[in-house]
Parts: C-alpha cells; structure tokens; sequence
C-alpha cells in the first residue's frame, strides 16, 4: 500500500496546508490536528484544519511529547511524518532524536495495550535523547536516529549497563539502524535517516518481540520535504517521488 502523499509545514496562514484562515461568527467544537484535544474555537483553515494555541507555539520536543501522549495510532511512520509538518520541527536538528524513539514507544505501548505506561517511558527517552547533541552523525559516526532505536531497545526491555539479553539487543538495534544509514552515504538528511532507523526498528521488533508496528514490507514511504534540503540527494534517496 502506498503512503498518502503528505504536506510540507508552513509557517503561515494553516501550518498544516498552507491554506487562508478562515474566521467565523459563532465558535464550534474542533480537534486539534496535532494534540487531538478538542477545543471551542472560531477559527479555521479553509480546510478544516485546527491547530490549538498551545500546539502552535510549543517547542519541538514538547510537540512531539504531546502528540505522543494523546494519539492512539500505531504506524511510527504515519506518526512522525504528521509530527515532521509541525512547524516547530525543523528540516534538521537534535528533536529528530527525540522523534524516533518517541513514535516507536508510542506504537509499541499503543498495540500492547499498555498505554498508561508510555507516557513515563516517553519522559525517559526525551532525557536520554537530549544528551544526543546535533552533528552527532557526522563528527562521532552515530548518527542520532540510529541512537533513537538503541534508546527506544533499552526501554521498552528496562536495560542498564549490567543487563545481559536488553543491553546487547540495544546494542545490535542502533548497529542495525547505522549500518543502514550509513549504506546509503551522506550528506545527512534527518528525514531520510529518521525513515530508515524507524523502518529499520520495526523490522527488528517483529523479529524479537513478536510485534508488527506497520507493514514495512508493501509500505511506501514518500519524502515530500525534499524542497527544504539543500543537500537532498534527490532521486538518489530511498524515498524520494520519482523513485
């Protein structure tokens, strides 16, 4: 099945489409596209979308927290492709290390069941993921996407560095992911790197933990954020359009 092509973030009028506002008389029940909360509002995007104030201006990393904690979807790439349009979230950037272990805690918890415990494995891997500093890829060899799943691995099996069975699974995770990415070559692209980690990652669960996050195997995955990479690789990258 093909991914439904997606919209680029804007920073005005809908950040979500691009669209005029459009503002009426009498206030009525939207969702927030983002949080999911629902709120009384009269405004609009020709649309129909709705982006709550909050969501509108919180930082990237609280985006993602947020979006996390409230949705009960379960396809990590759907969820960090909607993630991806906010317009906190920059083409690249540290949130992206945050990003992939977030949608990944987040599908596994959500098809377990075990929603009441995501939301203190989300607060733990956020800690975890800021000790990642941006330029990790290129100046230490690991990029931080691939670090994300190697997070996400340590979690979700409760691993320290005296585990045995969870401390080499993480391990052999963020191995998986970066010999990936590193196969395609750079210059780096925080979306592309973040698709990969992420497919990589539900690969290795299904194998270890019985799980299917998402059918990687007839799965599309369609960057449409290419227009803001200066160093895109074009038709050269796995999820480019003309592919």
């Amino acid at each position: 099945m093909q991914e439904k092509k997606l919209v680029n973030k804007h920073r005005q009028n809908c950040m979500l489409c691009g669209s005029e506002l459009e503002y009426i008389q009498n206030y009525k029940e939207q969702e927030c596209v983002y949080c999911h909360n629902k709120f009384r509002t009269n405004v609009v995007c020709k649309n129909g979308h709705y982006i709550c104030d909050k969501c509108h201006s919180a930082s990237a990393i609280d985006v993602i927290e947020e979006y996390c904690k409230s949705t009960d979807k379960t396809n990590p790439i759907e969820m960090a492709n909607e993630i991806m349009k906010h317009h906190r979230i920059n083409m690249h950037g540290p949130e992206h290390h945050y990003l992939v272990p977030a949608v990944l805690i987040n599908s596994f918890y959500n098809l377990k069941g075990e929603k009441d415990i995501k939301n203190e494995k989300l607060k733990i891997a956020r800690e975890r993921a800021k000790k990642v500093p941006g330029g990790f890829c290129g100046f230490y060899g690991s990029c931080g996407a691939a670090v994300g799943t190697g997070i996400f691995i340590s979690i979700i099996t409760e691993s320290t560095p005296l585990s045995k069975k969870g401390w080499g699974l993480a391990n052999q995770m963020t191995g998986r992911a970066l010999i990936s990415i590193g196969k395609l070559g750079g210059p780096r692209c925080c979306k592309r790197d973040s698709f990969i980690a992420i497919k990589e990652a539900a690969i290795f669960v299904e194998e270890y933990f019985n799980l299917n996050m998402y059918d990687y195997k007839n799965y599309d995955i369609i960057c449409t954020f290419s227009n803001m990479n200066k160093q895109c690789l074009g038709k050269d990258c796995l999820f480019n359009t003309a592919n």
